[in-house]
């Protein structure tokens, strides 16, 4: 019998990691019956959206409810997960990501990390002392301040009171102080799931790489720039081990800094961290054949992201590896080299990018695809058995 592993990763804004997983294989069963092929759907991450619902399907966890602020200090709801009781999952993005602001109000001078901070803290009193945190798809550029102040530190202007939210009040940072951080933050560990490499500051930097997505003009982004630069001077002062130069302290608009620099964070490429959590290689040791893919597969692909991560272990076990995607870039052809044998767009007739994110549509897409490769595929399998 054939096995098959299904590790997709989520199609961002538009289907679940389990969704597309669910897909896929509604799309082989179309093909294949029980008796002939083993399907297990194991959804993946690198940290950013759906991390948490990937921990949620592969263990056993309990949801928690938390009433936070927003990115733009709006009131919400999110939510985390805790594991064995003692760990907690978080993704910053349900309480500080991109997809909450609207794109009309999307500025990081503003927008804040707060609410990423306040989620800890629930889960602090609630006796949690482990934490694995993704931090993927941030709205915001305030190098993490805005957590940070939830957790009792503060960030104080010339007259000693707190500067703004956002990264403009990083521009008033004159002093740092650590006199409200609870005895219990400090007896907590931090795993971040971070899929970037990127500095705090400079060409490659949070500001100028990830601002302009996030909203920042070209003038926003040199005065968030020099921001951080201020924020790193000030920081190093207060924490000497700081390096605003490590990789992927520029992480979510310098939130992988303020891990490093105040909490003992440490930085994990966000789909290794996943994968060994939930544990894939168990299920990929045996496989024939593994299945994954996400949004959008280009040459970043091939950079520690979800699906060549999955590509590569599967390839440790000799398992033949296809992927789908939303889009393919002209230059995803590294991706072959990346663990992927073969990868296939899921799109079937021009359409509006409206249509093409449409969940009805895109799952119809994916599972309409995975059947016509698992056909092609189960001609090759009968002509082995003949």
């Amino acid at each position: 019998m054939m096995k098959v592993v299904i590790a997709m990763d989520s199609f961002k804004g538009s289907l679940s990691a389990v969704q597309a997983g669910n897909a896929v294989a509604e799309g082989i069963r179309r093909v294949f019956g029980k008796d002939e092929c083993e399907i297990v759907v194991r959804p993946l991450a690198d940290g950013g959206e759906g991390t948490v619902e990937a921990f949620s399907m592969c263990s056993e966890v309990e949801s928690v409810d938390v009433r936070v602020h927003g990115p733009l200090f709006e009131e919400m709801t999110s939510s985390y997960a805790i594991f064995e009781s003692d760990t907690a999952f978080i993704e910053m993005a349900s309480a500080s990501g991109l997809t909450l602001v609207p794109q009309e109000k999307r500025d990081p001078l503003v927008t804040t990390t707060y609410g990423t901070g306040e989620l800890i803290m629930d889960a602090v009193r609630r006796g949690i002392r482990k934490f694995v945190i993704g931090i993927g798809g941030s709205a915001t550029n305030d190098g993490g301040v805005g957590m940070l102040q939830a957790l009792g530190f503060s960030f104080l202007d010339e007259r000693g009171e707190e500067i703004p939210f956002g990264a403009a009040g990083l521009e008033k940072l004159c002093e740092i102080s650590d006199d409200g951080v609870s005895p219990e933050l400090r007896e907590c560990s931090f795993e971040v799931a971070c899929d970037v490499k990127n500095p705090l500051c400079g060409k490659n930097g949070a500001s100028r790489i990830f601002g302009p997505q996030k909203g920042a003009d070209p003038e926003m982004t040199e005065r968030m720039d020099k921001a951080l630069g201020r924020y790193a001077v000030l920081t190093k002062a207060f924490a000497p081990s700081s390096d605003p130069d490590a990789a992927g302290a520029g992480a979510a608009g310098g939130l992988g800094f303020a891990f490093l620099s105040y909490l003992g964070g440490k930085l994990r490429n966000g789909a290794e961290l996943v994968i060994k959590l939930t544990e894939l290689e168990r299920y990929v040791k045996d496989a024939d054949i593994v299945v994954t893919g996400e949004g959008r597969l280009d040459s970043q692909s091939v950079m520690g992201k979800a699906p060549t991560t999955a590509g590569s272990l599967a390839k440790k076990y000799g398992a033949k590896v296809i992927a789908f995607a939303g889009c393919v870039s002209d230059d995803a052809r590294k991706c072959n080299a990346g663990g992927i044998d073969a990868y296939f767009p899921i799109l079937r007739r021009p359409c509006t990018l409206d249509d093409a994110m449409d969940i009805e549509n895109a799952y119809t897409n994916m599972r309409s695809a995975s059947e016509q490769v698992f056909r092609l595929i189960g001609l090759y399998e009968k002509k082995e058995r003949i």
